[in-house]
């Protein structure tokens, strides 16, 4: 069985060798350009306490960061996401679920939050069978609290509309901030532990690394 570091490289290679040049061109550029502005020195840095929140999940039930805390053995896992049509995203949400009984096991309840709303999280939810909570965080406004957001330009937004992606109906709102891709550990006393965020939106941490984060709680 392929690793998750193959699934996605293989998902590259068929952008870069199978899509429209004058396609492919595009997604590269946002990357680039992506990478060149993100400063990991504005996200959240370990140490640091997790914001506090309050979102929806796939069925539209309020989840606060105080009742998974709660409810966890030793810790939460947040993994930001873009959205169901990311394949990249897909793949590292169901790398994730493949290794949630591993998490289950070290006391590490996961979650994952994407802008999109709770019709679209179903969706996802049902896609890839997860058994961990999908949140909406519409608009973004938790994940630019953490100081991990990004803009589509205008070039990657309109690719995107072509693409049949309907940006507003799956996020209720026009804005073109988007989360960037992270992995956050957050101990029992809701205290940031370990943080991985990549503006490359092809590449994801390992569920192997963060079973290690989860080890050393």
């Amino acid at each position: 069985m392929a690793s998750q570091t193959e699934s996605l490289a293989e998902i590259e290679s068929h952008v870069r060798t199978d899509v429209p040049k004058n396609i492919s061109d595009i997604i590269f550029t946002a990357i680039d350009e992506v990478k060149a502005s993100f400063d990991p020195s504005q996200a959240i840095q370990p140490g640091a306490t997790f914001p506090d929140f309050t979102l929806p999940n796939a069925v539209d039930a309020e989840v606060s960061l105080a009742a998974l805390l709660a409810g966890a053995g030793k810790g939460v896992l947040v993994t930001l996401y873009r959205g169901e049509w990311c394949p990249y995203c897909n793949v590292a949400l169901s790398f994730l679920q493949r290794h949630a009984d591993d998490f289950a096991a070290r006391g590490v309840t996961l979650v994952a939050v994407s802008p999109e709303l709770p019709g679209t999280s179903l969706t996802t939810v049902e896609k890839h069978a997860l058994r961990y909570e999908v949140l909406s965080d519409r608009g973004s406004a938790l994940a630019r609290r953490l100081g991990l957001v990004w803009r589509q330009s205008d070039a990657l937004d309109g690719l995107g509309a072509v693409m049949g992606v309907d940006r507003a109906a799956r996020n209720g709102d026009d804005s073109r901030d988007l989360p960037v891709p992270a992995n956050i550990l957050i101990d029992k006393a809701g205290v940031v532990r370990n943080v991985h965020a990549d503006p490359d939106w092809s590449k994801r941490l390992e569920p192997s690394t963060m079973l290690q984060w989860a080890d050393a709680l």
